[in-house]
């Protein structure tokens, strides 16, 4: 019998309001979660530039977290684990893609009512954004000096992320465990031996497709957020110091894996 003579909840049946251990905003912590949007000015359209800023910032934990076990799945020969990491990955970088419209509700008007406020903070100095450069393929240790207000913490992050693997370095290593040589004069000759003989290597050609779609899908979203940008403050600085959309702009052109890409021009 349960407490004053109630019948004891049946083990099937301890979940919501039965059960009584966990609530909804509790498991989610939304009171803290709400708690974090702290516009600086009475601009109306401020609450939601911080919004959809920290809902990246929260997709970028994820992408970083599913990246990360589809990196050690390659590593591990699992690559039917692999692809299932990349189709959500791709899933949540076309919401990445999509979101920008949301923030272009946004008219450059409503935007210089509290940009000034944001300087010298910048989605530059996404730390994040560039762990998944980083890992992606794109390093660089000369962003460790532009993130002057980081804490050691993400400065830590980052640092490792320079000397961890990469994806690229993953789907090498994937490619070894099937006997075909990853050495710069040999790499292209395994790539063209994927692409030719699909019957024995159709998991490798298919994951190596993944990686494409990965890399493909975040120039997207670069495209996407400078023409954003162009539109809401046209060639104006940016307001961490940098040069703003045409700096943007500079990075549309980036791939993290040129091999996947030169790949086509020797089928």
């Amino acid at each position: 019998m349960g407490i004053d003579g109630d019948a004891p909840v049946p083990p099937h049946r301890r979940f919501g309001e039965e059960g009584g251990r966990l609530s909804y905003g509790g498991y989610l912590r939304l009171p803290e979660l709400l708690a974090q949007q702290q516009p600086q000015s009475q601009a109306p359209d401020e609450l939601l530039f911080i919004t959809v800023h920290q809902v990246y910032e929260l997709w970028f934990k994820l992408l970083l977290h599913e990246l990360e076990v589809a990196r050690e799945a390659m590593f591990a020969g699992e690559l039917w684990l692999a692809r299932h990491q990349f189709q959500r990955v791709h899933a949540v970088e076309r919401v990445l893609v999509e979101q920008v419209e949301v923030l272009e509700t946004m008219t450059p008007q409503d935007f210089l009512e509290f940009r000034a406020e944001l300087a010298p903070a910048s989605g530059f100095q996404s730390v994040q954004f560039r762990e998944l450069e980083f890992l992606s393929g794109l390093k660089n240790d000369r962003y460790l000096t532009s993130f002057r207000n980081a804490g050691d913490a993400e400065l830590d992050r980052l640092r490792r992320r320079l000397t961890e693997p990469t994806l690229w370095d993953a789907y090498l290593a994937a490619l070894s465990l099937r006997g075909l040589p990853v050495s710069d004069a040999e790499i292209m000759e395994s790539l063209l031996t994927v692409a030719r003989d699909r019957r024995s290597h159709d998991d490798l050609w298919q994951l190596a497709e993944d990686l494409l779609t990965h890399d493909e899908t975040a120039a997207q979203w670069r495209t996407r957020h400078v023409q954003m940008v162009e539109r809401q403050i046209g060639t104006k600085s940016g307001t961490g110091g940098s040069t703003g959309a045409p700096y943007l702009r500079s990075r549309t052109r980036l791939h993290y894996f040129p091999l996947l890409w030169e790949l086509r021009a020797w089928l």
